[in-house]
């Protein structure tokens, strides 16, 4: 750990014990990283007593299916049933104020009133938006910053905690495939907790009503691998309608990438997944990933988006051949892993 960041995390402790009003948010459509963190924040925060703490995110306006089993503490507030404002708005997993889509604007108005915003994330493209930052792009997951935050509060782990970081930790290491001996040490203390690994990723991960199936098959039938393409290491691709989707959750619209990446011959992945309807011109959210040859932040950066090296996404707008081509010529200007 670094002087700067174990300086960051005191700060961000001294904060969090002095708070007795916080708001913890999670990125737009999160993923087990951004909301386990936030909800194991936030019942560390909820045990300590005397502090209101709810937990949301700009979209979509409930939780998750899949999620809704880490918020033991019912910390889950919708984003309509917000209050008007928060002494401390934490942003969790988020590396833009527009990545907290319609809650955006809380940043703004929290640091006007005087309040204090701090952000906790581990994305290279964070663009310090807060009053305080812990942010440390060599973390697998904000799940770890989670932790060593905890320890610094002297936080003692219970299982509900645990299972929080662990959802985050296991999702965003692609399960401990890319994870450090010392991420490893720290999954061993969540496991000492009382976690059970095969039920989180049981719900978290592996588990699709049976329409996921019907769906997929549509979706892959019209799959297409471009070996040339990504600078030689090989283009996957399919395409999500909302016609596609339609008998299935967005879990499942979300998943469709874990299998499209798995294909030998390409060195990367992208789905598109049609959005609400915008008239003429199809909205697409995109997802990238990487098997670390190629830059994927970088490509979904030029539209707009960001992300990891190896995960990344992005929102464009057009026809899908239209947003495929833009994708098509970032990734040839994309950086080399």
């Amino acid at each position: 750990m670094t002087t700067t960041l174990a300086q960051d995390l005191r700060d961000a402790a001294a904060l969090l014990a002095s708070a007795n009003d916080v708001t913890l948010l999670g990125h737009v459509r999160p993923d087990a990283d951004a909301l386990g963190s936030a909800l194991a924040l936030g019942r560390a925060l909820q045990l300590r007593g005397g502090v209101k703490v709810r937990v949301s995110v700009g979209e979509p306006e409930e939780m998750p299916e899949t999620l809704r089993g880490l918020d033991v503490g019912g910390l889950y507030v919708p984003a309509s049933e917000l209050p008007e404002s928060e002494q401390l708005l934490v942003a969790l997993d988020t590396p833009t104020p527009g990545r907290l889509g319609k809650l955006a604007p809380r940043v703004d108005a929290v640091r006007a009133a005087g309040g204090d915003v701090l952000v906790i994330d581990h994305h290279a493209s964070n663009v310090f938006f807060g009053t305080k930052h812990v942010v440390d792009d060599t973390a697998e997951a904000t799940a770890v910053l989670v932790f060593a935050l905890l320890a610094e509060l002297g936080t003692e782990l219970d299982e509900p905690i645990a299972r929080c970081l662990y959802a985050g930790l296991v999702t965003d290491t692609s399960g401990f495939r890319r994870a450090r001996p010392s991420t490893h040490l720290m999954a061993a203390k969540l496991l000492e907790a009382g976690v059970d690994p095969d039920k989180v990723v049981r719900e978290i991960v592996d588990d699709h009503p049976f329409a996921w199936l019907p769906m997929l098959s549509d979706v892959l039938s019209d799959a297409r691998l471009e070996p040339d393409e990504a600078q030689g290491f090989g283009l996957a691709y399919a395409v999500v309608t909302l016609d596609a989707a339609r008998t299935v959750r967005s879990e499942e619209v979300e998943a469709v990438v874990d299998v499209v990446r798995s294909t030998r011959e390409a060195g990367v992945a992208v789905v598109l997944k049609e959005a609400e309807p915008t008239g003429p011109r199809r909205r697409w959210q995109v997802s990238l990933r990487s098997k670390g040859g190629v830059d994927v932040s970088a490509a979904a950066g030029e539209l707009g988006g960001g992300g990891h090296r190896q995960a990344a996404g992005c929102t464009a707008e057009g026809t899908a051949d239209e947003v495929l081509g833009k994708l098509k010529a970032a990734l040839r200007r994309a950086p080399l892993l």
